[in-house]
């Protein structure tokens, strides 16, 4: 076919009879696309016999190697033998002084001269598909088919005449599953020698035809899957005429789903937005992100570092905090507005003072249980961060009035504060900063002996915004707590273990203050049944109502039953008066209590409990037993049992 393509061509016919007889010439391709003998071979021929030649006279011939139907011209059958030996000569040919010795024979040529011209007309170069694979005889090949599809303008890679030394192009498989070309009686052929698999004169078909792979892939070894290709028009040729062969489509459709799951596999997160991952990220803790998330790899870690993550930094608890890693999140974390190293035992003044020198944004500073801490931190904080809305520091026995008096001078904006277990702090402290701080609307003070009325008095002067108020063990009597009443925000309301504390006091405060909603008289003696049944009738606002260890009666509980329509809370724990009758009339009259602590009431049975329980579903009966049993129940719901407990 080579000599159709020469630069004599158009003396061929006349010549083919003496071709053999005169020495043979180098011929070289003149057009940019395949010649003839490298469609014959890479577009899906097998080769040519002399003894397997075969001629049909008359209507459309198909070539059952070739896949081509052209009009009017004969069709070559060509033996299973020889069209592998030929594809294994011509896949062998590497250079241009090889392929010229690569010649066909006279009768062939005689052939091929007829219907040369006529097969590049119904095939464009465009739609010539890359090699088939060839296999060894008796076993079955895929041989695409090229027909021409009106229309189409998709980019096909052409190949590259092997004469030229050179391949044709990778390219990536289309993933549209792949179809049998479909026949003219509206089937799938499916076969061997002499079966048409296309009509290319009407040149249907139903999928766009997409290039293959190259034809470095496509010689490959008898133990290689058949040639990859989507172009819906797939021909399973059988060389050995076995008739068992399964149609190519189902094979290519198998080999792209194959890539498509490994195109799958190889996702990850880390393909996921930024703005993704760092929501994912957000619901992690400060120690799972530094300890877990940012060693994921580099990319993790950069995100673990994300400005957000280190504006509310949580470090309490985490013993490995100190003052070094304090002065790195200073350096490098300008924006941090909040901060807890409650219980973070290595942390001491200078690590906060660098943190507080670095961070001028800081306004909430939490630090619970951080003894070995000072005036110089708080001092620092009060410095550095003249924002500061929130201080807790319970527990901090070296804290004295010195750093509160710095706070009342540089901390305007400050609303709450906590000073539990201050032990260090007095009433000048607390004077000073309730005249420097008069937005402040929580001050919780907790066993701080050295706090008299006086504090009392100048937190209720100076501070008229405050809402929660709690003096729990400090030395204050009712000369004091009566100043509250000025306070007509206050809702919450901390009175616990007042030792100088009356009735009327607390009476007087719950008239005056109408927006109360939580009051708590625990451990206070000095509370009776009287007392109880005023703050019933006054408190319009009040839910919870404290009373464990008062000394209070059936009576107290009645009167919240009969008068009061907004309390819900009511905890009577450890009042030894009280009986089944007090238990049984509070939960028959209230309409809104949720919740009665009966904790220790030797008096009141649990037999009453349980009928309790039972007819006013709505209402929590706080019991030892009663508590064990929703312990349990909650234990059972999360999956425990006994038979797995750990009895090692």
């Amino acid at each position: 076919m080579g000599h159709l393509f020469s630069k004599n061509g158009y003396r061929l016919k006349k010549r083919t009879r003496k071709l053999h007889h005169r020495k043979k010439k180098k011929r070289n391709c003149f057009l940019h696309g395949p010649c003839m003998l490298c469609f014959i071979v890479h577009g899906n021929s097998g080769g040519f016999d002399d003894e397997s030649d075969h001629f049909e006279a008359n209507g459309c011939r198909h070539n059952s190697i070739t896949g081509i139907s052209v009009p009017g011209v004969g069709g070559v059958g060509i033996g299973a033998a020889a069209a592998t030996k030929l594809a294994e000569r011509y896949a062998t040919l590497a250079s241009p002084e090889d392929c010229s010795k690569f010649l066909l024979s006279p009768r062939e040529l005689a052939i091929w001269e007829g219907q040369g011209r006529s097969l590049l007309s119904a095939v464009p170069a465009k739609l010539i598909p890359p090699p088939a694979l060839f296999r060894t005889a008796g076993v079955s090949v895929t041989v695409p088919i090229p027909v021409p599809v009106p229309g189409c303008t998709s980019d096909y890679t052409e190949m590259v005449c092997k004469r030229k030394c050179s391949e044709v192009q990778r390219c990536t498989p289309c993933k549209q599953p792949r179809c049998a070309f479909a026949a003219p009686d509206g089937g799938l052929e499916n076969g061997g020698g002499g079966e048409a698999a296309s009509n290319s004169e009407t040149g249907h078909c139903h999928l766009p035809l997409c290039p293959l792979p190259s034809s470095s892939s496509s010689s490959a070894s008898s133990s290689s899957s058949p040639a990859d290709g989507c172009c819906g028009l797939g021909l399973h040729a059988d060389l050995s005429n076995s008739s068992d062969s399964s149609p190519p489509c189902a094979h290519n459709y198998d080999d792209c789903q194959a890539r498509s799951s490994e195109a799958a596999d190889n996702l990850s997160i880390n393909h996921l937005p930024s703005s993704i991952l760092l929501k994912v990220l957000s619901h992690l803790t400060v120690k799972e992100r530094c300890l877990c998330a940012s060693l994921v790899c580099k990319y993790w870690r950069d995100l673990c570092l994300d400005f957000q993550f280190w504006k509310q930094i949580d470090l309490s608890g985490l013993q490995q905090v100190n003052d070094d890693l304090l002065v790195k999140i200073a350096s490098r974390r300008q924006n941090v507005t909040e901060i807890n190293i409650s219980d973070c035992r290595a942390v001491h003044d200078h690590g906060v003072s660098s943190l507080a020198s670095q961070c001028p944004g800081l306004q909430k500073y939490t630090a619970y249980r951080c003894k070995q801490l000072g005036d110089i931190s708080l001092c620092a904080l009060a410095t550095h961060c003249p924002l500061l809305v929130k201080v807790h520091v319970g527990n901090q026995d070296k804290l004295t009035d010195a750093a509160l008096k710095k706070l009342g001078e540089h901390c305007g904006e400050l609303k709450d504060i906590h000073l539990g277990q201050c032990y260090g702090i007095s009433d000048d402290g607390i004077m000073a900063l309730a005249r420097g701080c008069p937005k402040l609307q929580r001050l919780y003070l907790q066993e701080n002996k050295m706090v008299t009325d006086q504090s009392v008095r100048a937190v209720a002067e100076h501070c008229s915004e405050l809402q929660f108020v709690g003096f729990m063990g400090c030395p204050v009597t009712s000369q004091g707590v009566i100043h509250l009443t000025a306070l007509r925000n206050l809702s919450v309301l901390d009175l616990r273990h007042i030792s100088e504390l009356n009735n009327e006091t607390v009476m007087e405060v719950v008239r005056k203050c109408r927006n109360l909603s939580s009051l708590n008289l625990c451990l206070n003696w000095s509370i009776n049944d009287r007392c109880v049944e005023i703050i019933a009738k006054e408190g319009r606002s009040l839910k919870e109502l404290y009373l464990v260890s008062c000394k209070i009666t059936d009576h107290a509980l009645i009167a919240i039953g009969q008068y009061s329509s907004t309390i819900e809370t009511v905890d009577a724990g450890w009042c030894k008066d009280i009986t089944d009758q007090g238990a049984t009339q509070i939960a028959q009259s209230s309409k809104s209590l949720r919740y009665l602590g009966l904790m220790r009431c030797d008096k009141v049975n649990e037999e009453t409990v349980e009928r309790l329980v039972v007819q006013y579903p709505h209402i929590v009966f706080s019991t030892v037993m009663q508590d064990c049993k929703r312990t349990l129940e909650r234990a059972y719901q999360m999956g425990w049992s006994p038979n797995t407990s750990n009895t090692s």
